[in-house]
């Protein structure tokens, strides 16, 4: 005689069932929030509020600061920038500005000064070098020519790059009047004072 009981077992297939039907609802509550918490983003590409930002590696920007086109000729100037970030495998980043001036009358810029390699420190991730350069002739124009290195931990060269600036326009001197027999003196052209 068979010990089984003949009760039907229509229990069981019924917890399954319910159980089944919980975690359908769970899994669907989970991801309609991931769905509403992406949907409330500042839009793709925009970096979210307190996020910081930083450039692509390798990413390179050189700009004109300023540009003061005073009377005087000794307090014309133009400042310049490089700025750059590290690339996989640089252990530092090099700038260097160069100045060029282009006359009056001048079809092309030529080369008036050569700046000096600037190192940054190790493990730095963005690099940024300011020049200026001073004592700008009048009615001429001014471009710094920023080169870039990145260096390995031997100092070797990996990779360069060339940039160059916005123009400094330096306007010509108003009329002046001077008495008859008088000279005046204008400093030679292209003459220019580095001050890092």
């Amino acid at each position: 005689m068979s010990s089984h009981s003949n009760t039907p077992r229509c229990g069981r297939p019924l917890v399954w069932a319910v159980a089944a039907f919980v975690l359908m609802f769970a899994l669907y509550g989970a991801t309609l929030a991931r769905a509403q918490t992406s949907s409330t983003g500042t839009g793709a590409g925009t970096p979210q509020t307190g996020a910081t930002t930083t450039p692509a590696a390798g990413a390179v920007t050189a700009t004109l600061e300023e540009c003061a086109t005073t009377g005087a000729q000794a307090e014309r100037a133009a400042t310049f920038a490089g700025e750059m970030s590290v690339v996989p495998g640089a252990a530092r980043m090099a700038i260097r500005i160069d100045v060029e001036e282009r006359a009056a009358g001048e079809a092309e810029f030529q080369r008036q000064a050569v700046g000096q390699w600037r190192l940054s420190d190790p493990k730095v991730k963005v690099y940024k070098y300011l020049k200026q350069f001073t004592n700008l002739s009048p009615a001429a124009s001014y471009r710094g020519v920023v080169h870039f290195r990145w260096l390995n931990a031997k100092g070797h060269v990996m990779k360069r790059a060339e940039r160059l600036t916005g123009r400094c326009l330096q306007p010509a001197p108003a009329e002046e009047t001077t008495e008859p027999g008088s000279t005046t003196t204008t400093p030679a052209p292209g003459t220019t004072t580095k001050t890092s």
